[in-house]
């Protein structure tokens, strides 16, 4: 999903509303799917197993064979670099950076989703699995509302015959994730890329399940219409 617009002297403002439907059914984990040598990998996801700007592979080469070389290539070691991430790395709002990239955050012990997604896929990488950049939106869709404010999300990809998910900051299958746009890094999945000064004075993201019945695009946000944020699955 891409726009481009030019920005007028002043307040601009820019709006996005969807409704999205989305599958019931929580991401796949198969643990027996196994990685692709990479002499059969296709030629156009090779690019996904280099270094790049912020998933410094080649940095955490080393580290990512000594850490989980002995596991059985594939979703086992997907699941291994998952937990050791999400276990590892503290989940602090509000200390992202623009200048991180996955070598720093593994030194410094703590990052936003950003950064978490940044890790996983750096990692994936250096073990020799394609792997890639995704931003988007998460709705709490059968998972308890956390309190934090929303905002965009950012998680990995990772290709063993097809692309899985891989979301080391939630660390379980989810429902209901829209996806909008994938690439090598936060370079690609930047939600906005500005040219020239500009300041960005408010920010609202809202991404949640309601019954599309009743509503229109364009109403006002109300939240006694939402469905989600509790572990029940209201449209199974």
């Amino acid at each position: 999903m891409t726009c481009r617009t030019m920005l007028v002297p002043g307040r601009n403002v820019i709006d996005m509303d969807a409704f999205v439907a989305v599958s019931s059914l929580p991401e796949l984990r198969d643990a027996y799917v196994n990685a692709l040598p990479v002499n059969e990998l296709p030629q156009e996801l090779l690019r996904y197993t280099l270094p790049s700007r912020y998933c410094d592979s080649d940095k955490l080469s080393n580290f990512a064979w000594q850490q989980f070389g002995h596991l059985n290539p594939g979703m086992e070691r997907v699941h291994a670099v998952s937990d050791w991430v999400h276990y590892n790395i503290e989940y602090r709002f509000g200390s992202g950076s623009p200048d991180l990239t996955a070598w720093d955050v593994v030194q410094r012990g703590y990052g936003v989703c950003r950064d978490f997604a940044h890790v996983v896929v750096a990692l994936c990488r250096a073990l020799n699995m394609p792997a890639r950049y995704v931003t988007g939106h998460l709705p709490d869709i059968a998972y308890l509302d956390s309190g934090s404010p929303m905002d965009f999300h950012a998680y990995g990809e990772v290709y063993l015959g097809q692309w899985y998910t891989i979301d080391a900051r939630f660390n379980v299958p989810r429902i209901g994730r829209i996806k909008l746009g994938h690439g090598m890094d936060a370079v690609d999945g930047a939600f906005s890329t500005i040219y020239g000064p500009a300041t960005l004075v408010h920010f609202m993201v809202w991404a949640y399940q309601v019954n599309p019945q009743g509503m229109m695009l364009g109403d006002p946000i109300d939240l006694s219409k939402r469905l989600d944020g509790t572990t029940q699955l209201r449209f199974p």
